[in-house]
């Protein structure tokens, strides 16, 4: 009798198990190829390589921000950590790094982004859309 009861605990288990399953999600082994599907987390910081420009940077602002958008002008100063530009205690989040340098006044155009994670340890994380000189 211990058999059928030992049986029983593990079927239940696994009905368990599959019913927290969502509806998109695949158990490993079940892709196209057989393999375990992978999951790609998106880029926490969106353009905001140091070393390169953003190429589809084209100037300044030439329409008014979007909805949600914010326009923001001063003088960047650094972060406490390497490559960690603020402006009025927002913390700048990609665009043209030839152009947003720390001493520099310019003009920026984008969105505060409260959630994103950065490895900045101040200020509220800005995801510039467009720069100029200011």
């Amino acid at each position: 009798m211990k058999t059928p009861r030992t049986v029983l605990v593990a079927l239940l288990a696994a009905a368990a198990l599959t019913a927290c399953a969502g509806p998109d999600d695949e158990p490993a082994g079940s892709g196209p190829t057989g393999a375990a599907p992978t999951t790609s987390q998106p880029d926490p910081v969106p353009s905001a390589s140091p070393s390169r420009p953003d190429p589809t940077w084209k100037g300044g602002p030439s329409t008014p921000p979007g909805v949600g958008g914010t326009t923001l002008s001063g003088t960047i100063r650094a972060g406490v950590e390497p490559n960690c530009l603020l402006l009025d205690d927002h913390l700048l989040v990609g665009g043209p790094r030839d152009l947003l340098k720390a001493g520099a006044t310019v003009e920026v155009t984008g969105r505060p982004e409260p959630g994103m994670m950065t490895t900045c340890q101040q200020g509220t994380p800005f995801v510039v859309e467009s720069a100029r000189r200011g």
